[in-house]
């Protein structure tokens, strides 16, 4: 008998098991401070460095271009302001849909007249307009394009390797958030050369609190938070190293495994798009375009015309043992339309829930949601 199903992941996953043996392990045996000399602190060292190797592997950098972080929201900040703050960055292009860690980070540098702000055009898809993005670059000089390789509410993906050619063409500097795709999807800076990627651990069941920002070794940024050397004096601060053993880990877990979970997640996406087409005739999906695969599989954002007692569907799924979003879980407490929705759907006035899927879920839990949503509708 089903009594809780967790479609939050987009929000944040639970820690796979395996990860929690290795931090574990590591909590118990290797307390020593890495910056020390001794052999405590060295073997806490290497722990770092080793990850820092395999990580730097996974998404085919070198190991001196991953730097570790608190997560997405400090490596964001960190990439941004290096570049306006070190790069020469006089303007930023960025879309209106971005995660709020980007946003509210170029909105204070333009507040601070530090840059020049611009919005390239998104679909009603939240797809980027490309043409417009190319007509942007033409006309600005030192540009930094900070685009997410996946939307966080809407799901929608970034054609990455074509952004990623028209800011070599433009002599322009690339960020992107693939705090959503990182270990779900392939990443090869090399291939689609970018100039920072961000990631957070606790996207694929990794700790929270952990992240990195690969830095192109072709760009010299300076740190963020300032204290000690650490981070070759790239970030201050003793390294959580039980978390980045814990993230290295993680990382390696879903890369080693990713094919077999995009197909068994992809899978419970289409059955539950099939199974709310039948159960609710009258729904819609942001951001979802025919062609599913310009879509992230482990996200599926739907639109319900208003109902009675609507403004309580979360709470009443919750009861149910449901748990869900209404959009970004960074925004949770705001009683306003997400950004994200209001961008791309002006008109909305409809019921938005974000649900986002994971390895460990399954076609009888999304059969539960479902039935339990067409419950509370009628």
């Amino acid at each position: 008998m089903i009594e809780k199903v967790y479609l939050d992941n987009a929000a944040t996953t639970r820690v796979d098991p395996n990860v929690v043996v290795v931090m574990t392990d590591c909590l118990r045996k290797n307390y020593g401070n890495p910056s020390s000399i001794h052999s405590f602190g060295r073997k806490s060292r290497a722990l770092i460095e080793s990850s820092r190797r395999k990580i730097a592997k996974l998404i085919n950098a070198s190991p001196s271009e991953i730097f570790f972080t608190s997560g997405g929201t400090e490596a964001d900040n960190m990439a941004i302001i290096g570049a306006v703050k070190d790069a020469g960055i006089k303007n930023i292009i960025t879309s209106k849909i971005e995660h709020p860690a980007v946003l509210n980070t170029v909105i204070n540098l333009e507040r601070q007249n530090k840059i020049n702000l611009h919005y390239v055009k998104v679909t009603d898809l939240g797809e980027i307009d490309l043409l417009d993005l190319e007509k942007l670059l033409k006309n600005k000089k030192n540009c930094l394009v900070s685009l997410m390789h996946a939307n966080n509410e809407i799901g929608n993906l970034l054609p990455i390797e074509k952004v990623s050619k028209l800011c070599t063409k433009y002599n322009a500097l690339f960020h992107s958030d693939t705090v959503q795709t990182i270990a779900h999807l392939p990443i090869d800076v090399k291939k689609n050369p970018l100039d920072f990627l961000v990631c957070s651990a606790h996207k694929f069941h990794g700790p929270k609190g952990v992240g990195f920002l690969y830095v192109n070794s072709k760009i010299n940024i300076t740190p963020l938070i300032h204290g000690g050397s650490q981070e070759k004096n790239m970030r201050g601060g003793t390294e959580y190293v039980y978390g980045i053993v814990g993230l290295s880990t993680a990382m390696e877990i879903a890369f080693s495994k990713m094919s077999l979970h995009h197909a068994h997640i992809l899978k419970l996406k289409e059955h539950m798009i099939k199974s709310l087409n039948n159960s609710i005739p009258e729904i819609s999906y942001n951001g979802l375009s025919s062609d599913i695969s310009k879509s992230l599989y482990t996200v599926l954002s739907v639109s319900i015309p208003r109902f009675k007692n609507s403004d309580l569907l979360l709470l009443n799924l919750d009861l149910f043992g449901i748990a869900c979003s209404g959009g970004s879980a960074c925004s949770s407490g705001s009683s306003k339309l997400s950004h994200v929705i209001s961008e791309v759907n002006k008109k909305n006035d409809n019921v938005v829930v974000r649900f986002s899927f994971c390895k460990y879920n399954t076609i009888e839990e999304i059969d539960y949601v479902v039935e339990k949503l067409r419950y509370l509708i009628d």
